[in-house]
């Protein structure tokens, strides 16, 4: 598998999300990954299970393009294999607490010991310094701290995101450190520690929201899908479904009023003279256009706004997602066969494409240990020490 990062090492020592999609990244760029998990198998192998073994439906998700190694890093004979493996990486991912990267001798004192310009890439819960430096947590423990929950939804109860928009949203930190780290050691031949954060991300993604808050002391409550900032901006049921428009700036706004009929009523009426003033009014001019779209099939109203290049979509199930015209056509999605699934799996490619030097799915998510004895065989283990580590339950 070639790619722009080829011939740059990855070990992965990643779990859940975070750590294990930014490896995926670099993976698809080019890079050699090495996924390294419990004998047994690591946690997140058998989240949300679709697959005759248990593997879950986000295994396959963030682990394509990797090789996977079994090893108990705890052992003497393990931490030689970790060792070795060391020497050999340019980078080592690991979203794990700090006291367990030091139990591991995963942290970067130790690395920088073996391989001296290595990158060590991590993300915690909630960053330090700070009284909960130590404290591990889940992609809902930044999403609730960051402000973002408590506006989402009505209020009582508030709702957070049912997708992982915080752990996905560090691993692409971490995969943008990676790679500034890397064009570093190029030019100074210095390693360095690349650090992520779950609530630091959150904070990041919400940041306008606190800026307002803090700047104009604005007391926001939450409206459910109704928008604040702006308007219309808002889900409206059609005939047989439901719709999101956005309108954001004046332009579009003097579209939208066109397509109403209505120029004169909206654009001479200083309630709506502006973006903020609009959202101000905000269920005024979202009654307007839910009786727009009550008129309407979905595709009716998501075509007529399309044309009239007003930001919109269909709200879809999981399983209209996947039909979509536009989602099957744009190639976003790449079918992946994997041992013991009823079914090829949908596996999204990442959302990002180089015209030049493209990244691509070129393998499947490893088995369990697929590629153990290959990668210790190329570290200078032969069979009889390879068999002999497997005995002792080292790998």
């Amino acid at each position: 598998m070639g790619g722009v990062l080829e011939g740059v090492r990855v070990l992965d020592f990643g779990r859940y999300i975070a750590g294990p999609y930014c490896a995926t990244l670099l993976a698809e760029f080019g890079a050699e990954v090495i996924r390294v998990e419990k004998r047994d198998g690591s946690e997140d192998r058998f989240v949300a299970p679709v697959g005759e073994g248990g593997e879950g439906a986000l295994f396959l998700q963030v682990n394509r393009n990797k090789k996977c190694i079994t090893l108990d890093p705890m052992k003497p004979e393990g931490q030689e294999v970790m060792r070795r493996l060391i020497a050999t990486a340019d980078v080592v991912v690991a979203n794990l607490p700090p006291q367990t990267l030091r139990a591991m001798k995963l942290d970067y004192d130790s690395l920088k010991a073996i391989k001296p310009d290595i990158i060590l890439t991590t993300a915690t819960a909630f960053g330090g310094p700070g009284p909960w430096s130590d404290r591990v947590g889940f992609d809902g423990v930044g999403q609730v701290m960051s402000g973002s929950v408590y506006m989402t939804g009505e209020g009582n109860p508030p709702y957070r995101a049912a997708v992982n928009w915080v752990d996905f949203g560090t691993a692409l930190h971490c995969a943008f450190g990676t790679l500034a780290a890397l064009i570093e050691r190029g030019k100074s031949g210095r390693g360095q520690i690349v650090e992520g954060a779950l609530l630091a991300t959150a904070l990041s993604f919400t940041n306008a929201t606190l800026i307002e808050q803090a700047v104009i002391n604005v007391n926001r409550v939450p409206s459910g899908n109704l928008g604040q900032t702006a308007a219309p901006a808002d889900i409206y049921r059609t005939k047989d479904g439901w719709v999101l428009c956005q309108v954001t700036g004046h332009p579009l706004f003097k579209r939208w009023a066109k397509l109403m009929g209505e120029e004169e009523q909206w654009l001479n009426d200083l309630r709506f003279a502006d973006d903020i003033s609009r959202g101000n009014n905000g269920p005024i001019i979202s009654e307007r256009m839910a009786r727009w779209c009550a008129e309407r099939t979905t595709q009716e109203a998501v075509d007529t706004l399309g044309k009239a290049m007003i930001p919109t979509g269909p709200v879809l199930s999981p399983q209209q997602a996947l039909d979509h015209p536009h989602i099957r056509a744009a190639g976003f999605m790449q079918d992946v066969d994997y041992p013991g699934l009823p079914k090829p799996a949908p596996v999204s490619r990442a959302a990002v494409r180089l015209s030049e030097t493209p990244g691509e799915i070129a393998a499947r998510p490893p088995t369990l240990g697929e590629n153990t004895d290959r990668v210790l065989a190329d570290l200078g283990y032969d069979g009889a020490a390879i068999a002999a580590l497997r005995r002792s339950g080292i790998i």
